[in-house]
């Protein structure tokens, strides 16, 4: 594996519990450094979602990894800032939901 470039993961539309695990065990077989987390594929935002990611960076701090979420959508965005969840997962500023709408 290539250190100089990140580890990208994708989250498929629906994870399963089964799913989240195997991605888990693939960040922490990968060595340190910088993970990308592809989630514009999910289908839902749910809480089932946000459990998914919350797994995920778990399991990247305990590689020393350090994992950023890409393609979240807006619906994912708000209930990540709502949870209170958008800078603990590694949400970038600029992916911030605007509190006072569009």
């Amino acid at each position: 594996m290539d250190i100089s470039q990140p580890l990208v993961v994708t989250l498929p539309a629906r994870p399963t519990r089964g799913e989240v695990a195997l991605l888990c065990a693939e960040l922490g077989a990968a060595p340190p450094g910088d993970v990308v987390c592809e989630v514009g594929a999910l289908a839902h935002a749910d809480l089932s979602a946000v459990d998914a990611l919350a797994r995920l960076r778990l399991a990247a701090g305990r590689r020393g990894h350090l994992i950023r979420f890409h393609g979240a959508g807006p619906e994912l965005r708000a209930l990540l800032r709502l949870t209170g969840l958008d800078e603990t997962l590694g949400l970038q500023p600029d992916q911030a939901v605007d509190p006072t709408g569009p």
